[in-house]
Order: structure tokens, then C-alpha cells, then sequence
């Protein structure tokens, strides 16, 4: 057998062509108390499983890794699906969404889940995480494939198999227990370090560390809100027949997606003529102040809630706070020195409080107008009075910060979050993560209206996100109510768009294997023309034709 040289932790070491990688791991000392879970040759990722074949540089990829911990949090997902299905053959498991620093699931049986229960299969999980049980990838013809999850009585995975074009598919095996995951997965059962299983009615916690501390379990934060907004949108799924996209797949073959995309759009209308009643109801309130994270669709939202407000006598008043921002020279800087126009204090707060002090007090303001180019504040003469009937509409990122606005009372604020939080999975055992649909709204409208490829979104993604959580998700409890911006149905319309930008992507590209799962994710899904989605829908905002402003 030829012997090939691999280049590992500075040194060079010979290892035998068709070698496992995993062996490579161990034999060379490469496993540390952080779960290594896929190993990097010359740039490129591999599930341990794979044998050696080339020549070049080695990297084992730990939990710190984003791929790494994703490969983590997946093989502990199908750890869970095994035990439950070992103690309680005929119970179905749903992995839903993610929920206070854990992921969510539902496990259905006649005697309904109880903390009891959770005490087993966390103790299942324990004995076969420590068997160390090897995981097997099985390449499988697509009709045995359907037959075996056919005998599971897994529908969801029959519906999505019947859609896939491929011959063939690639299945997981952990000790007689086949499963379906888009994604790699670890070498066996006993990569599986640190995690916890939690009783959270109706369901469960399945609970793991982050890339940024490997070795604990982030604290629990309780979200009574988004998880009251995860059930709505649980029921909206429900009223729409809608539970995965092998079911959305069939309604968009039999053309009853059209349908689907009216009743949609009408649950979104419904609820935001709620969310103007329940305004209209409190009377002192003079200020609606919108926030959430990128790409949810607040200004659409803005406006169609402006229109529900005329509807209930109102007059609305935008203001923009990007006319607030305080002159480039006096932005903070964050910790790499560049300016960061997502804190707070890049806002000129104090003028801020003043001038809606005196517009709620009925004094005609002068409103700055901020120039991007120059950096500076301009005063062209834009002033505005709030008549007697009118409602200021705010939207920003930092609406649910008190900071914004803490020199007005309480009383006469109403605070809004929006975001797109998807209810949809691939099937049971595959969640469609919500900040995947809110990264191909993203593509999709920086490429259109931004001139932005999908490699420059992705590359700022990270960033994006480090901003949101710092300035947004740790006030979403803060909301009087929550909107669901998703709609069932958008990946149909996003994905041509989407994938037309990620295929630019090449391998030398840091944000390759990143567009390589998106790529992946959304081929699952059947294509729906752009021209049945209504004007006045929220991914109008993303894929053009919005009846309330242009591109």
C-alpha cells in the first residue's frame, strides 16, 4: 500500500493510502478533551469515516469549528432519536426549533411525555454515548431508502425521498438504527462530551456547549414570549397542511401552493390588524417602536401596519433613526478598532428624547437628516407636528432597548419584535434553522437591490450576527408582542434567486462550504413563480415589486 505524507501539528508523519481518518486522529494523538469531530485536508473538510487519499496538510476540526459544532449538534441529535426510539418503539420525534440556548422537540406517544420520561432517555443516551458506538454512512438506492422508512412509519421521510432526484441517498446507521440527515456526522456515539436533556413542556431541551466555550452548557434563559410565538406559528402550519417540505413539495406539484400562499398572506394580515387593535385599545400609547434582526422584513411591516392603524383612526408619523446618528467622528469603535454603527450610542440619544419629548408635547420639531456620504448631521428644514390623531412609528434595531427612549413614559410606547421564525423542517428529524431563511432573504435582496454578491452576505453574516446579539435578542422579552415575518412558502420563490449567487461561490472561497449547505438545504425545495406573491407581502422587500417603495 502506498504510503502518503501528511503534514499535522507542524510535523510530518507517513500514513498508508485508504487509511481511516479517524485513525489517523488517534494514532497521532490528536484527540483532545474538545470533541474532534471531522478533520481539513489541504482546505478541504471530511467526515472521519472517509480514508486518506492525498498527500498535504491535516487539521482536525473540533467543536470551535462552525461545521464542527453543527457536525456535533447533529450527531447528538440522532443519539436522542435512537434512545427515544429504543424506549418507546412506536412514539414519533420532532426536532422543532431552537429555544433558550437548546434545541426544542416534541415526542409523541399515547402517555403523554412526562420529566420521567426525560430521565430515561438521558440515561439511554449516556449508555450508548459511552458503548462508543461506531456511526456508519450507508449509501442506499433511493426505493430501499423510502422502504425503510416506510416500515418506520416516517412519513415525513417518505414524502421528502419521493421529491429528492437522485438514484441514490446517503444514510446514517448507529447500532441498527437508520436515519436520514442532511449534513455530516461524527466518527461514533462517544464524540458526544457535554450535553443535557430537559423537560420543557410539552417537549424537551436538548442542550449543548457553544463554539465560543466548548466545555459548558450555556445558561438557560427562559423566552415565554418567542415560545408563544413558536406555538401561533405551530397552528398557522397546522391551518395550512403545511409541516415539512416534502408536504410543501406535494402542494406545490398539485398546485394547490396557490392557495397556500393566499391563506399565508392573510394570517400575516390578520395578525397585524391585531397588533393595531391591540394599539388602538391603549390609548396613551403615541410611539410604536419596531425592531428585529436582519432581513425580517420590518419596513414592509412597518407600512402595512401604518395602513391597519389608518384603518383604526390613526394617523401614522414615521422617523428614521439613521437621521440620529451621531458625526463619524464621534461613533465608538468596537474592539478591532472599525467603526460600529450598530451600537447604540452611535445614536444621538439625547437629541433624540428631546425631540419626541416635544412632538408628544404637540411643538412642531425640526428632524436632522444624516449624510452617509459626509458622515454628518445636515438640518434641510424637515420639521413635523403630530396631529392630534397621529402615532409615531420607529424602526430600528434598538427599539426594544429602554436606552432609545427612556425619557418617555412606558404608557405611551408600544413595542413590536419581528423576525422570520420558521416553524417549517425539512422533515421530523431536520430543522430548518431560522437564521437560515433570514440569510437567503438576505442574498437575495443584497444581490438585487444592494449590489452585494451572496460570498460578500456570507462573509458579513458573522459579523451581522455577533451585532444582533448583542443589540437585539437579549431584548425580545421586552416586546409587548411578537410578529412571525416567515411565510411557509418563501423558500420556493427565494431559492432560483439564492442559488444562482451561491453557486459563484468556489472552493478557495472561506464562505465555501457555508454556500455549499445552503446549496444542499435548498434543493429540497420545489420552485414557485414570483408572480403569486401578492404586492404587499414581506418578501416583496426581499425579491422586489413591493407596492410600497422600489428598489
Amino acid at each position: 500500500m502506498a504510503q502518503l505524507k501528511v503534514r499535522l501539528n507542524n510535523k510530518e508523519v507517513l500514513a498508508e493510502k485508504g487509511t481511516i481518518l479517524n485513525d489517523i486522529i488517534k494514532n497521532n494523538g490528536l484527540e483532545k478533551d474538545i470533541p474532534v469531530v471531522l478533520a481539513r485536508i489541504n482546505g478541504t473538510y471530511s467526515e472521519l469515516t472517509s480514508s486518506l487519499e492525498e498527500e498535504g496538510e491535516f487539521e482536525a476540526i473540533d467543536i470551535r469549528d462552525n461545521l464542527g459544532m453543527r457536525t456535533y449538534v447533529r450527531t447528538l441529535q440522532f443519539i436522542l432519536i435512537k434512545s427515544v426510539l429504543d424506549l418507546f418503539p412506536d412514539a414519533k420525534i420532532t426536532i422543532e426549533h431552537s429555544m433558550s440556548k437548546g434545541l426544542f422537540g416534541e415526542i409523541h406517544k399515547s402517555i403523554p411525555l412526562n420529566e420521567e420520561d426525560i430521565r430515561k432517555i438521558k440515561e439511554k443516551m449516556e449508555q450508548l454515548i459511552k458503548k462508543d458506538i461506531p456511526i456508519n454512512k450507508v449509501c442506499m438506492k433511493r426505493d430501499e431508502a423510502v422502504k425503510v422508512f416506510s416500515d418506520y412509519k416516517m412519513d415525513d421521510k417518505v414524502r421528502l425521498l419521493k421529491h429528492v432526484s437522485s438514484d441514490t441517498v446517503k444514510l446514517y446507521e448507529l447500532d441498527g438504527r437508520y436515519d436520514y440527515f442532511y449534513g455530516s456526522m461524527a466518527y461514533s456515539s462517544g464524540a458526544i462530551k457535554i450535553f443535557d436533556l430537559v423537560y420543557y413542556e410539552p417537549g424537551f431541551l436538548l442542550r449543548y456547549p457553544r463554539e465560543s466555550d466548548p466545555y459548558n452548557i450555556p445558561e438557560f434563559v427562559e423566552h415565554k414570549k418567542l415560545r408563544k410565538i413558536f406555538y401561533e406559528t405551530e397552528q398557522w402550519g397546522n391551518i395550512l397542511g403545511v409541516g415539512d417540505v416534502g408536504s410543501l413539495n406535494d402542494k406545490v406539484e398539485s398546485r394547490e401552493i396557490i392557495d397556500i400562499i393566499r391563506v399565508a398572506e392573510a394570517l400575516h394580515e390578520k395578525k397585524i390588524a391585531y397588533i393595531a387593535d391591540m394599539i388602538n385599545e391603549r390609548k396613551n400609547v403615541k410611539i410604536i417602536l419596531i425592531a428585529g434582526p436582519s432581513s425580517s422584513g420590518k419596513t414592509t411591516f412597518a407600512r402595512r401596519l401604518g395602513i391597519q392603524l389608518r384603518v383604526n383612526g390613526h394617523i401614522p408619523v414615521p422617523i428614521s433613526l439613521d437621521d440620529y446618528f451621531v458625526d463619524r467622528e464621534h461613533t465608538p469603535k468596537d474592539e478591532e478598532g472599525n467603526f460600529d454603527f450598530e451600537s447604540i450610542y452611535a445614536l444621538d440619544l439625547k437629541l433624540f428624547n428631546e425631540n419626541l419629548e416635544a412632538l408628544l408635547s404637540g411643538e412642531e420639531v425640526e428632524i436632522p437628516t444624516f449624510n452617509f456620504k459626509s458622515g454628518t448631521r445636515e438640518w434641510k428644514g424637515h420639521k413635523i407636528r403630530i396631529p392630534d390623531n397621529g402615532i409615531i412609528i420607529i424602526e430600528g434595531i434598538h427599539g426594544l432597548n429602554e436606552m432609545l427612549t427612556s425619557a418617555i413614559p412606558m404608557e405611551n410606547k408600544f413595542k413590536i419584535y419581528i423576525s422570520a421564525l420558521t416553524q417549517l423542517n425539512v422533515d421530523n428529524h431536520n430543522r430548518i434553522a431560522t437564521t437560515d431563511v433570514r440569510i437567503i432573504r438576505r442574498i437575495v435582496r443584497d444581490t438585487l437591490s444592494r449590489g452585494y454578491g451572496g460570498e460578500d452576505t456570507l462573509k458579513m453574516w458573522p459579523s451581522i450576527k455577533r451585532g444582533e446579539e448583542k443589540n437585539i435578542f437579549v431584548f425580545q422579552e421586552n416586546a409587548d408582542v411578537m410578529f412571525n415575518s416567515t411565510l411557509v412558502y418563501e423558500l420556493c420563490v427565494l431559492k432560483q434567486y439564492a442559488l444562482e449567487e451561491l453557486k459563484k461561490i468556489d472552493t478557495s472561497s472561506p464562505v465555501y462550504y457555508e454556500a455549499l449547505r445552503l446549496k444542499s438545504f435548498l434543493n429540497f425545495f420545489k420552485d414557485v413563480d414570483t408572480k403569486f406573491v401578492p404586492e404587499n407581502s414581506i418578501l416583496r422587500e426581499f425579491i422586489g415589486g413591493s407596492c410600497f417603495y422600489e428598489y
